[in-house]
């Protein structure tokens, strides 16, 4: 069975840094564009940044620009999104999604078809 597993989220104080990680398991990471995606209480899912599955092309949503880096490691089957400077508006559960085709922009949550359990960030002093 296809499976995304997300790790790394936590509680961290405001201008703090986390690494989130996405294992892919089952499927073959590389034929795969994959997003990140987040959720806080109360509000929709927000699309965070999409690393493409060939060329490597990435999109971030403007929040996150310049302070969110994501990575792809095939061979290890992991994504990775790298968060500096965090924000309490940050405070989320953090998904990981994969689409068949290339990102554009961040991506509908409908582009992609298998999503991971997520994992908590709370940034707060």
């Amino acid at each position: 069975q296809v499976q995304l597993v997300e790790s790394g989220g936590g509680l961290v104080q405001p201008g703090g840094s986390l690494r989130l990680s996405c294992l892919a398991s089952r499927f073959t990471l590389g034929l795969y564009s994959i997003g990140w995606y987040r959720q806080a209480p109360g509000k929709e899912r927000e699309g965070v940044s999409c690393i493409s599955k060939l060329n490597g092309g990435i999109y971030y949503v403007d929040s996150v620009k310049g302070r969110f880096t994501i990575s792809r490691d095939n061979a290890k089957n992991t994504v990775y999104l790298q968060m500096n400077n965090l924000k309490p508006e940050d405070t989320a559960v953090y998904y990981c999604a994969r689409r068949s085709g290339s990102c554009r922009g961040v991506g509908d949550p409908n582009d992609y078809d298998f999503w991971g359990q997520g994992t908590q960030v709370t940034v707060s002093s």
